[in-house]
């Protein structure tokens, strides 16, 4: 049987926000088995609770937000694909501000501060989400359409295509796939960096937006290059950090998926895991998705990097 997951002891660390330029400390604690990964905006006179969940996202330009009445909590994207990536279940996640910082603009630090504080099993099933039947989105049309389908597969798989136009970008892998049981997360997706164009950011910073952006934590390109001294981490970098947003995006569903992501992404647009198209369905029914519990017949035994509790 497969067990949930949490972290043994408590870790904390600093940062700013992408968008917001606020400096932020983030905490995280360990959580009790079924309690799903749970922010908590501790800045407040009342501190309120947001639980991670697709059903509270409330923006999703250029981040994932989750929202509760007038509070919100941003850019929730990397920790969640680093709780996916290394199987964590149940998470508390303390901020003293609106926004999860930034760090490198990568998953990695996270996946650090979690495995610095040790990854516990607990004494209940992991539960997961079976997807039964195709089930796809899609927005626009030729070179500007962007989609997202969810396939039955037997494991969770990810498969990405981009399509920005630009020359940085083209002359990198604009295709990537990933299997979390054959693919290290840690190794092969959790350093990808975010990235952006300097032709955008004056629009973005007056829509309040990009304010914490730097060269420290972003691959940031002017018309024709990559502006970063050290250059790309990975040689398809851009296409890998679209990933890592994907798989933080799609467990906000709160289990983790058996299924097989596909998408394509096109010039400039937020990515489909995010996106809610207009004729996009708002409810899945039991013809879409099932509920299975402990280890569902024919998973794969090996689940991300198999990170063993210790």
């Amino acid at each position: 049987m497969l067990c949930q997951r949490t972290i043994k002891s408590v870790t904390r660390t600093t940062g700013v926000g992408l968008h917001s330029g606020r400096r932020v400390e983030i905490t995280l604690r360990p959580a009790a088995p079924n309690t799903g990964i749970v922010f908590h905006r501790i800045d407040l006179p009342e501190p309120v609770d947001l639980p991670a969940s697709a059903m509270a996202v409330g923006d999703t330009r250029m981040a994932s937000v989750l929202q509760k009445g007038d509070v919100r909590v941003s850019t929730v994207e990397h920790l969640m694909s680093a709780c996916a990536g290394l199987g964590i279940d149940n998470l508390h996640v303390d901020l003293t501000a609106e926004e999860v910082p930034i760090m490198d603009g990568s998953a990695g630090t996270f996946v650090f501060l979690l495995q610095s504080a040790g990854i516990e099993e607990q004494n209940a099933a992991k539960e997961f989400i079976r997807v039964l039947e195709p089930v796809e989105v899609r927005e626009g049309e030729g070179a500007s359409a962007k989609w997202a389908r969810l396939e039955p597969y037997d494991g969770f798989s990810l498969a990405f295509s981009i399509d920005f136009h630009h020359p940085a970008i083209d002359a990198t892998s604009n295709f990537a796939e990933i299997d979390f049981a054959k693919h290290s997360y840690i190794k092969e997706i959790a350093r990808a960096r975010t990235f952006g164009f300097m032709q955008d950011v004056e629009n973005l910073r007056a829509a309040g937006l990009a304010r914490g952006g730097s060269l420290d934590n972003a691959i940031v390109m002017d018309e024709f290059r990559v502006l970063n001294s050290d250059g790309l981490r990975y040689d398809d970098e851009f296409v890998k950090h679209k990933i890592l947003d994907a798989i933080g995006d799609l467990y906000l569903v709160g289990k983790p998926l058996i299924a097989r992501y596909v998408a394509q992404v096109g010039p400039r647009h937020e990515q489909p895991a995010r996106a809610r198209p207009a004729g996009a369905p708002r409810r899945l029914g039991t013809r879409h998705l099932r509920i299975e519990v402990g280890r569902p017949p024919s998973l794969p035994r090996r689940l991300g990097d198999g990170v063993t509790p210790g």
